[in-house]
Order: C-alpha cells, then structure tokens, then sequence
C-alpha cells in the first residue's frame, strides 16, 4: 500500500492548525496528542490545574465532525453511568439497553482519578479492545473510538490512582506546561471578548481520519529502528529500582505512535529523531518505581531520559 503523506500530512495540519487557535505555545504536546489520535491510541493528560488539559481535548474534538461526550469523573460515579443499562420497556414488556457515553467517537475522561477503581475498570476492556461486555454481551465501539482523560497530579483528596493495568492502555502520557508571558499575555487577549473555542469547526471527517490511519500503518519503519525500540523498551526490565517495566505494549505503541509523527512531519519512513521524541511519553509512565527510589527522587521519566543517552539511535 502507499502512502499517500500529502493528503494525510494534510489533515494532521488542519487539526494542528485548529488546537493552534485556542491553545497558544503548546506546539510540543499537540503534536503528541495528534500522534496518538492518528495512531489509534488513547492519551492521558497529566498536569497542573489551569494549564488546558480538558480545552486541547474539546478542542481536538470540536475540530472532527464525529460524535463527542464528556464525562466529569466523580467518586460517586457507577461503571453503568459509563456503559450504559438495560431499562425496561413498558408497552413492549422487554428490556431495552440504553448506551452510555463511552459508545461515541471521541471520549473525553475528565479528571480520570477522582472515581474509584472499580468505575475506572469500566473502561479497561473499552480502551484495550474496542468493545465492552455488558450483561454477558459483547456490544462494539466506533472504529474511531478515542480517550482522552486528565488528571490533576497535585490534588490527593478524594482520588485513587490509576492501577498499572489501565496505565499500560494509554499510548502515551506527558502535560501542557506553562506557557511563556507573551504567550500567556496572547491567551488574554484572545478571551476578551470570548473565548475562541467557540469559534472552532470541524475541520476533518471520519473518513478523513479513518484514512489517516490507514496511510500511518503504511509508514515504513526499519528493522534497525524496530530493533532500537525493543531495546529501550526492555532496557527498562533491568532498572535498579523498577520492580516492573514496560511490556511488549509499550513497543507497540512507540512503533505506532512514531510512525503517525513521521507522517506528521511528512515522512514516508520514520526517523530515529521520532522514536527519541516519544520515548518517554509512551514508555515513562508504564514503569512502577520501589518506594526507595521513589523517595531518592527517581522520575520513570528520567530512567527514560538517561536510557536515550545510554543507548543512542542507529544511524
């Protein structure tokens, strides 16, 4: 199959362009975001309050003509407010199963930790498989089916961290950051009189994004590059300090997700500077750190970053 990287490097710069008119400064992580989403993974958007987590993915969103929900996680939240129930049906005298909001396109987890596990395993089986089993039946998800969940990494009350296992199903986690003054000076300015979200339209069909994934698993990817990516990956099994590190999942993931950037870039083939870039938001945070090294200070994203210097990429 060839790559078609004009049409679909076309449309990865529409959405680019789209998140660049509400979101200012925020080049690095939009393209993250936008590597996941051509890739087929899910994102998890990990920072401070105030910084545009929940606006990048309404923004992203807005600019699909596809269906978008939202739910606002809370601890008194049930797995059915997200799967969906069986209500019975009076006049028919049968029971009739009402879809939840994870049956959309485009789904936006807002602040994913403040439900309890048990809410937040309702989304396991969605986010790995497409598909979600309810009352013994398997029901299938939209083929575009994508999370974006937020969570706040300073607020601790009335929150349950997410277990390794759903971790391991998101493609990638990184934060926004805080913008420069001239940056943050243009963000005022640009909400005077409103904020320009609401000026956002769609900019890309599902058959345009369905495409877009297409082209991204024809991105060619070498068998040097393959062979790196194993070797960050399990690399991160030997740490001193890492009872557990990243799975063959996470291989998987930096291979897609370096693909979808080098079509971001308008590469037919990936490049080892791809595979550098998206190292540590895809295989950071699928490390657990022992206590011991947790309190000397260790980061899963400075294991990462020191295994880049380790192991520089095949030239």
């Amino acid at each position: 199959m060839s790559v078609d990287v004009t049409r679909a490097a076309a449309v990865l710069a529409r959405l680019s362009e789209n998140i660049a008119r509400v979101l200012r400064g925020q080049e690095a992580p939009t393209r993250r975001l936008l590597a996941a989403f051509a890739a087929g993974g899910h994102v998890l958007l990990d920072d401070f309050p105030g910084t545009g987590k929940t606006t990048l993915a309404k923004t992203l969103a807005l600019s699909i003509d596809a269906r978008f929900t939202r739910i606002q996680f809370t601890p008194d939240l049930l797995p059915t407010d997200i799967l969906g129930v069986s209500v019975f049906n009076q006049r028919d005298t049968a029971f009739e199963f009402r879809e939840g909001p994870v049956f959309t396109d485009v789904l936006l987890a807002d602040e994913i930790n403040r439900a309890s596990p048990r809410t937040q395993s309702a989304l396991l089986e969605a986010m790995a498989e497409g598909q979600v089993s309810v009352e013994g039946r398997r029901q299938p998800l939209s083929d575009l089916f994508f999370v974006i969940a937020t969570q706040n990494p300073v607020e601790f009350r009335g929150t349950y961290p997410l277990p390794e296992a759903q971790m391991d199903r998101f493609m990638m986690r990184f934060g926004l950051g805080y913008v420069s003054a001239v940056d943050e000076v243009a963000i005022l300015s640009s909400q005077i009189a409103g904020h320009p979200i609401d000026a956002i339209r769609p900019c890309a069909s599902p058959d345009d994004i369905r495409n877009l994934r297409a082209a991204v698993r024809a991105v060619r990817i070498s068998p040097e590059l393959l062979h790196y990516i194993v070797q960050l990956v399990q690399a991160t099994r030997q740490l001193p300090g890492v009872p557990l590190g990243a799975g063959p999942r996470a291989s998987l993931a930096l291979m897609k997700s370096s693909q979808a950037l080098a079509l971001f870039d308008g590469h037919e083939f990936v490049l080892p500077e791809h595979v550098a870039e998206l190292a540590i938001p895809v295989i950071g945070h699928r490390l657990v750190l022992d206590p011991q090294a947790r309190f000397a200070g260790t980061t899963p994203e400075g294991l990462v970053e020191s295994l880049l210097q380790q192991n520089p990429p095949p030239r």
